[in-house]
């Protein structure tokens, strides 16, 4: 299949098309792909493919991690027809290093945030599985553009956060899930992160207040074990 195949399979499925790389010989060896040569990086942008999963068995039926079995079911459902392997980012340890597989296949940078930003869709991007393919699929570069956080005045960013979780190079996990877990920190769980709301760039993609409330939950329940 061509990326352009590839791409408008994902748009009915909700997802979106998050960059691709070519991969060295052996950097990804695992059946049937005995040695893949491309790898397709697929997710959210803003909240286009939030309905596909707000409508989902795996969204309705109460069990846990729904957001991962649908991952896991339409990612791996795409990976069978393309004939490649699906790779996700969660299920580990080990974890597949998708940070660093975004980088190379996308045009995104490391934000004050820790998160990594894209030029037009900001902070609100994300991903949730690659296609690990048998053969090499030609696809244009990413455009180099520079992160748009080197001209950011203020950084509002990291002012904006009620406990000051956030420093240039530094997270306090603690304090932040601290704040969540009381009353005080209502509004985060609701809207979502102020601090990543805070941020200028792709202000039009951010998150709506049920997909927000949702991965707010699916974050503090996760570091609050």
């Amino acid at each position: 299949m061509t990326l352009g195949e590839i791409a408008a399979c994902l748009a009915p499925e909700g997802l979106a098309f998050r960059g691709a790389l070519h991969l060295e010989a052996g950097e990804i060896s695992l059946p049937p792909v005995v040695d893949a040569r491309t790898l397709i990086l697929v997710g959210f942008v803003g909240a286009a493919g939030w309905p596909a999963f707000e409508s989902s068995p795996e969204r309705r039926d109460g069990g846990a991690d729904p957001l991962d079995r649908w991952s896991r079911r339409v990612v791996g459902a795409l990976a069978e027809r393309c004939g490649g392997v699906a790779l996700y980012p969660f299920g580990g340890p080990p974890y597949h290093p998708f940070q660093r597989w975004a980088r190379r296949a996308d045009t995104v940078h490391v934000s004050p945030l820790g998160l990594l930003i894209h030029p037009k869709f900001g902070l609100w991007h994300s991903y949730r599985g690659a296609l690990a393919l048998a053969e090499r699929i030609d696809f244009p570069p990413p455009d180099g553009t520079r992160s748009p956080c080197e001209t950011c005045e203020g950084r509002p960013c990291l002012g904006a956060c009620p406990v000051g979780a956030f420093a240039p190079s530094s997270y306090d996990v603690a304090a932040c899930i601290n704040h969540l877990s009381q009353s005080k920190g209502v509004g985060c769980m609701k809207s979502g992160c102020l601090a990543r709301r805070a941020c200028p760039v792709g202000a039009a993609f951010a998150h709506e207040p049920a997909q927000a409330h949702f991965h707010m939950e699916a974050f503090r329940a996760a570091r609050s074990g």
